[in-house]
């Protein structure tokens, strides 16, 4: 069955609730699925685990050969179609293959670069010949891919870039003339996707060949992290590309960078949550063997609300992911085949919100648990012997890769007010309901848990489409260059995703009769209270920006009475309780 019987268009979240049955969680994975999970698991333990100083220490050669083993038991064609050699996996084994290799540091960054940004762009838009001549070859490992989009000047404006692309006087071949940037795995790719404006205008995609006349490796960047990685500049002088190499059409090279980095941000989001989960692993490990003042450090109530803390959003991050991996691949499910290009770059498109946020979410989890990770390891923290001191260096790079997280942050409100304005949405009246709500409704007495946690998400929609119709009544069209504005616009709907996911995953426990229930609601509402403090900081930052006199004061005021009443009597006694079961098992359990 599919993950999600039906296609939700993008940052619908935003402007109702979400049926339980459209909430795709980990609990829902196909035998399929947990066959592939179990393959990746073994493989990134047995084979990347087993030989992180060696990767640590830049041996590339050796990279490659696992990311070759890798092709050879089907873990670089999850998203190529069978006919071109790969298994044809739905999105959500994409993201499971991602999680699963997240934890192999520069490994991880190889292999999810060749999967996701540098294949993905000739699986969905190559011509059948391109298709077959390098899929099979990707797939299996023989030809390794890189992405080149970056450049000296064209960094998160990546449409300003000045590499060139000239038809020779033959006809037969393009002269690329340009350098790209920060390339991973430029030393060892045999194919790289290239962008360069043909004529110096037409924004267009190439693939290149490594051995094609023109083309030459810069040396290898000495990084601060993810040092198994490679990543070099890659120089153009006059490279000779065949014409036939021209990826989709001359001046529509837009849709394919683009929206293969809305697969990238997904993929990412991924990556970064299984990396979490390591350093989460490591953390608990350490804390429950270690004895300060004659007990383990587990046992310390300031070191248990750290504990549930972090678990409680690593199993928001991991709820974010999955949700959203039923969402793309109910958008994108049909696209394997389809030769509309513009149809597949609306598909691909269609989740880019959504995507955004597990990049940020990812990201941003993972930096908090490895900061969080060092200090409970205390000095061992900083020691290169034990693997959390990489995995701080790790984890900085994740909120620059696939665009900053201020750049995704600025894409979340953009996304939802073009929605807005181009499905005619009736928003006047739905900011009007959701203003009518938060004055009228009293708190939930009586309720059950989750009852109060979905009223809780209620309120939190309500917040964001107020503080939205204020934004845009005070700026207009205009609203696009107040970025602080848009920024916390963004941390409310990223707050409202997340919070709607954990809630709407420990309700399906609930119906399901899940085994861990009790884990899963207390861990979703130790998440909405820290989500809750966002939405308040946030809500009353804007609602001070935008409101003048009476009316000012009565949102604000509105704000801490509607959002206070989410904060639990138990909140020590619940985070001690979920600290206990993650010590107990020394391990993320959910």
């Amino acid at each position: 069955m599919h993950p999600v019987d039906r296609k939700i268009s993008g940052a619908q979240f935003l402007l109702s609730g979400v049926e339980i049955e459209d909430v795709f969680t980990p609990e829902d994975l196909s035998d399929e699925h947990r066959m592939i999970q179990n393959t990746a698991l073994q493989f990134i333990e047995k084979e990347v685990h087993a030989k992180r100083d060696q990767i640590e220490n830049q041996d590339f050669e050796l990279v490659a050969s696992l990311m070759r083993e890798a092709g050879s038991i089907g873990l670089l064609g999850h998203s190529i179609p069978e006919r071109y050699g790969g298994l044809g996996l739905d999105k959500v084994s994409k993201g499971i293959v991602g999680e699963a290799l997240g934890s192999g540091s520069g490994y991880s960054v190889a292999h999810s670069n060749h999967t996701c940004i540098a294949t993905l762009p000739i699986t969905y838009f190559g011509t059948k010949e391109q298709k077959e001549k390098y899929l099979p070859k990707l797939a299996s490992g023989e030809y390794l891919g890189a992405y080149c989009l970056t450049e000296p000047e064209a960094g998160s404006d990546a449409l300003s870039a000045k590499t060139t692309a000239v038809l020779n006087e033959e006809g037969t071949h393009y002269l690329l003339n340009g350098t790209k940037l920060y390339i991973t795995n430029a030393s060892f790719a045999d194919t790289f996707i290239v962008y360069a404006k043909v004529d110096g205008e037409h924004f267009s995609s190439f693939i290149v060949e490594k051995d094609f006349p023109g083309l030459t490796i810069g040396p290898e960047e000495q990084k601060m992290g993810i040092k198994g990685s490679s990543t070099c500049s890659v120089i153009m002088e006059d490279c000779k590309v065949p014409r036939e190499n021209l990826l989709g059409e001359v001046g529509k090279g837009h849709l394919i960078a683009l929206n293969v980095l809305n697969l990238g941000r997904f993929n990412l989001g991924f990556a970064t949550t299984g990396a979490a989960k390591e350093v989460m692993n490591l953390t608990l490990r350490q804390i429950t063997e270690r004895n300060q003042f004659g007990r383990s450090i587990a046992d310390f109530p300031a070191c248990k609300e750290k504990v549930a803390v972090m678990a409680s959003k690593l199993f928001a991050a991991e709820s974010v992911m999955y949700r959203t991996a039923g969402l793309v691949e109910s958008a994108l499910e049909d696209m394997y085949d389809a030769e509309d290009h513009k149809q597949v770059a609306k598909a691909m498109n269609e989740h880019s919100l959504e995507s955004a946020i597990c990049k940020v979410i990812g990201s941003e989890t993972l930096d908090e648990l490895v900061d969080e990770g060092v200090q409970l390891h205390g000095g061992a923290g900083f020691i290169k012997e034990y693997p959390i001191e990489q995995a701080y260096r790790d984890a900085r790079i994740n909120r620059i890769f696939e665009g900053t997280n201020e750049i995704n942050r600025l894409l979340i409100p953009g996304a939802f007010f073009k929605k807005v304005a181009k499905e005619n949405v009736d928003i006047q009246a739905i900011i009007e309901e959701a203003q009518h709500g938060l004055q009228h409704d009293e708190p939930l007495e009586g309720a059950t848990s989750l009852d109060q946690l979905n009223h809780a998400v209620k309120t939190f929609r309500r917040m964001f489409l107020v503080c939205a119709g204020a934004a845009y009544e005070t700026f207009g069209e205009h609203i696009k260059e107040e970025q602080e504005t848009l920024m916390k616009l963004a941390d409310i709907a990223i707050s409202l995703y997340a919070a709607e996911s954990v809630v709407g995953r420990a309700q399906k426990a609930m119906d399901n009769r899940n085994s861990k229930v009790d884990l899963k609601v207390n861990l979703a509402t130790t998440f909405v209270e820290e989500c809750m403090w966002t939405v308040d900081r946030c809500a009353k930052q804007l609602g001070s920006s935008l409101l003048k006199g009476n009316i000012r004061s009565q949102f604000l005021t509105m704000v801490s009475n509607q959002l206070t009443s989410f904060i639990t009597e138990n909140r020590i006694e619940r985070n001690r309780w979920i600290a206990e079961q993650m010590n107990e098992s020394a391990k993320f359990i959910r």
